[in-house]
């Protein structure tokens, strides 16, 4: 009875660490810039990930992204290449590495850090004139949000 008591806590202490996300300060990039583990320790929901694809204040994809399943969505971009077919040839974990912080994979990369809080050069604090605050920034995009996009972009196969 001890051990099932026993391996009962275990199994829910596992669960709570799964269940927090991973902060931006601990990701632990591969040499060739994947993340190896979910951020959010749950299943990325590929519809979520397109209305995030899509969505202005989010993670706007398309627009430096051409991504023909997106059509509906107007101005696509062409700054970047094109996701059609990307879930063909990029491994989810390449794919999550590039979202949070493409820099790590991609040193020149004009792309974005989604999943990135510090380390910016900052001018000033918006348009106000003041210097700019020294303390962290809140990411663009959550753990599960990453996770999402990822889970959308892995649909895109070549037909």
């Amino acid at each position: 009875m001890k051990l099932t008591g026993l391996t009962a806590g275990i199994v829910l202490c596992a669960g709570a660490a799964i269940a927090n996300p991973v902060s931006p300060a601990d990701i632990e990039f591969t040499e060739f810039g994947a993340i190896e583990t979910s951020l959010s320790g749950e299943p990325g929901d590929a519809e979520r990930g397109a209305a995030i694809m899509v969505n202005r204040g989010k993670g706007n994809c398309v627009a430096c992204h051409a991504v023909t399943a997106l059509n509906d969505a107007p101005f696509h971009g062409e700054v970047g290449p094109t996701l059609d077919g990307i879930g063909g040839f990029r491994s989810v974990e390449e794919l999550r590495g590039i979202i949070a912080n493409a820099k790590m994979m991609f040193e020149g990369t004009m792309m974005p850090a989604f999943y990135k809080t510090s380390g910016f050069i900052r001018p000033g604090d918006g348009y106000t004139g003041k210097a700019a605050k020294e303390e962290d920034l809140t990411p663009i995009l959550t753990a599960q949000e990453i996770e999402d996009v990822v889970a959308f972009l892995m649909t895109l196969q070549d037909s």
